[in-house]
């Protein structure tokens, strides 16, 4: 049976890692970079596998860095650092399930693959989310060791893999957004930063009419294209949420640019026309919602009335 390492970058994540340990205690390897903790991650992470049973443990190497905004870094390290046949990388809000786990090692068998990706079931606010672009989440996580690299330009990038990648089945638990509180301060000081950063990188712009367009087109995909309503009120607030993170990554492009003020004529007419547009954009997505959930006969022909009339 093929060797598997388990790499992970932490950060201040005492209340996480010993179950994302415990789920993986199985592997040969568990390569650690720990961004400079100043809580007991790595403490914690040292003891995982003593047991007075002599049972095997995982060689455990934790290696200790600073702590980069682009936490991709300290993963490709990782990476770099593990010894064993095949990388299992994750991170510590997922857990391996015993299903999982069997599959891993009968997929690490293969002679065609050089990766695998897995679906994610995500745990958010106390829910599992089956919609709202959260569901199936497919993340290229294992692979043979020399066969895949992160780019390190983005949060939201997958590893580059070098040869044919299959899928598993079984998914990674990833407790995600536990509180609003948590999501809010993520979204400020990690995903936001990346995403003006990835923006001004490619030399992009933003032009006033996007700090309506940006959100208006984020709870669009989200609600409707991905059938967030699906999901409930958790579906609405996640949607809502993810609007409000595209609004924000508009505001920290404007303030990099300077606070650009608009030289436009006619600016409340053109917002108007703006948000008017949006509105249109809300009510043809209802509809055709409504269209495709209802099963009486004669109201989705109304509702396909509706829809038509519109335009």
């Amino acid at each position: 049976m093929s060797k598997i390492s388990v790499c992970l970058a932490t950060f201040n994540e005492e209340k996480n890692i010993k179950d994302c340990l415990e789920s993986v205690k199985w592997v040969d390897e568990i390569v650690i970079v720990d961004g400079t903790s100043s809580d007991k991650t790595v403490e914690i992470a040292s003891s995982i596998g003593r047991s007075a049973s002599g049972r095997k443990k995982p060689n455990i190497k934790i290696i200790i860095r600073e702590n980069p905004l682009m936490f991709h870094i300290n993963k490709q390290k990782a990476f770099e650092m593990a010894t064993d046949d095949w990388i299992l990388y994750l991170d510590v809000d997922e857990r391996v399930t015993p299903e999982l786990k069997k599959e891993i090692q009968s997929a690490t068998r293969s002679k065609q693959h050089n990766g695998f990706w897995i679906p994610r079931k995500n745990i958010i606010f106390g829910k599992w989310i089956r919609h709202t672009g959260w569901h199936p989440d497919y993340q290229l996580r294992l692979f043979k060791r020399g066969k895949a690299y992160l780019p390190c330009k983005s949060v939201h990038e997958q590893p580059k893999l070098s040869g044919k990648a299959g899928y598993l089945k079984n998914p990674l638990i990833h407790y995600n957004y536990q509180t609003i509180s948590q999501f809010v301060k993520k979204l400020n000081d990690l995903y936001t930063e990346n995403d003006k950063n990835v923006f001004l990188d490619e030399e992009k712009k933003v032009e006033w009419y996007d700090v309506i367009r940006f959100p208006v087109n984020e709870f669009l995909k989200r609600f409707f294209s991905e059938e967030g309503y699906k999901d409930g009120l958790h579906g609405l607030v996640l949607s809502i949420l993810q609007a409000f993170s595209t609004f924000i990554t508009f505001a920290k492009v404007w303030e990099i640019q300077g606070f650009k003020e608009i030289k436009e004529e006619k600016f409340l007419e053109k917002m108007e026309k703006e948000l008017f547009k949006a509105i249109k954009e809300l009510r043809h997505w209802f509809l055709t919602s409504r269209i495709n959930e209802e099963k009486n006969f004669f109201k989705k022909i109304i509702f396909k009335i509706k829809r038509r009339l519109m335009k």
